[in-house]
């Protein structure tokens, strides 16, 4: 297939549907990774064409989602310094920290400006020798090529003011993370298709074998979805345990060589907390002792807050596929997109967002 339709054609859907029906003999949970799957499931409405026994279960993949309370509160003190300059994806600019969010702080005056590219951190830094400018870094492996290529570039250009928050997270420690918890019943594993157009499908191997769990790696449109929703329950009745490509038009096994040189030059893995879930082993980027003089955690002092946490909101338990968004007691309530308690209804890929734009029942 050529064209993007194709891959919305309902025929097409209704075709891998009817395969899905007829080998389906079993209760099967299948976590998709990715909130853009997530987001895809919902505007399309897929479980209607999936067996009643298949349920599929949101995953905690939303870089935005699992950035550390603590990560963004050192950002919003680190802009409210009148020699700071901070820089943002835009969907981070609303994320709750402790008290208030980065779109509040810039209201009371801190310089914060929302950028497209990590690039362009590296030319503001460039314009503005005067101040200290910080590029807020989040996302999963897709985005940490681009991430090390501004640290190369700010050191390239020399610059002494140029800093890096770094909140990247790591997949397959998150999903070795959730596999181990026995309060969560997979029978198999949807993968972002974009993480592993970057590091391949090795790490997925391993998992694989060790879970005995299927994986399929996965693209984000409907026909991708139903056809490696397809793929997985074809391994589970038949008692296979493998990694399959079913995005093989931007997956290999291997992934982008380049890529994972570029990250493995400037990152190295650590430990890291994912908001809502706790500390995993491995699973998140920090700069190389190399580029430490980049990294802003390092090279700034910070008052030490306790942080608050908000009771209410049970975005942990979504962000580990425990609970669905629309059980919340919040959820549409005093829980909207304009008016977040949670980071799941703050982000373009979120659950929480997703259930709010395509499942939501207006009273």
């Amino acid at each position: 297939m050529k064209y993007i339709d194709e891959y919305r054609n309902q025929e097409l859907i209704k075709v891998v549907s009817d395969k899905i029906h007829d080998i389906t003999t079993r209760k099967i949970s299948i976590m998709e990774i990715c909130g853009g799957q997530t987001h895809t499931i919902l505007k399309y409405n897929l479980e209607e064409f999936l067996p009643d026994k298949i349920t599929l279960i949101h995953g905690p993949g939303c870089p935005v989602c699992v950035t550390p309370v603590d990560f963004i509160d050192k950002a919003i003190e680190l802009a409210m310094r009148k020699d700071v300059l901070l820089t943002s994806y835009g969907d981070m600019l609303r994320v709750p920290g402790s008290t208030k969010d980065l779109l509040s702080a810039r209201a009371n005056g801190a310089d914060i400006r929302m950028v497209y590219s990590p690039l362009d951190s590296v030319i503001i830094a460039k314009d503005n020798p005067e101040k200290k400018v910080i590029f807020f870094a989040v996302g999963f492996e897709t985005t940490a090529p681009a991430n090390a290529r501004a640290v190369l570039e700010a050191e390239k250009f020399n610059l002494n003011n140029y800093f890096m928050i770094c909140s990247h997270m790591l997949v397959p420690p998150a999903i070795e993370t959730l596999l181990s918890n026995a309060q969560i019943k997979l029978h198999g594993i949807l993968a972002a298709g974009h993480v592993c157009t970057v590091m391949g499908l090795n790490e997925y191997e391993i998992l694989s074998e060790k879970y005995h769990i299927p994986i399929v790696a996965t693209g984000f449109e409907p026909l991708d979805i139903m056809n490696a929703t397809y793929m997985t329950v074809k391994q589970i009745e038949e008692k296979r345990c493998e990694v399959e490509n079913q995005y093989s038009r931007t997956v290999t096994v291997e992934g982008n060589t380049k890529a994972k040189e570029i990250i493995n030059k400037v990152f190295i893995n650590e430990d890291r907390e994912w908001r809502g879930i706790g500390i995993m082993k491995n699973s998140g980027l920090r700069l190389r002792d190399e580029y430490k003089k980049y990294d802003a955690l390092m090279n700034f002092d910070f008052k030490i807050n306790e942080k608050i946490d908000k009771g209410i909101c049970i975005a942990g338990e979504i962000l580990q596929g425990l609970k669905k968004p629309d059980i919340c007691s919040s959820f549409g309530n005093n829980c909207k997109p304009e008016h977040p308690l949670g980071a799941p209804m703050v982000s373009s890929e979120g659950a929480c967002a997703a259930y709010y734009r395509y499942r939501r029942i207006d009273n």
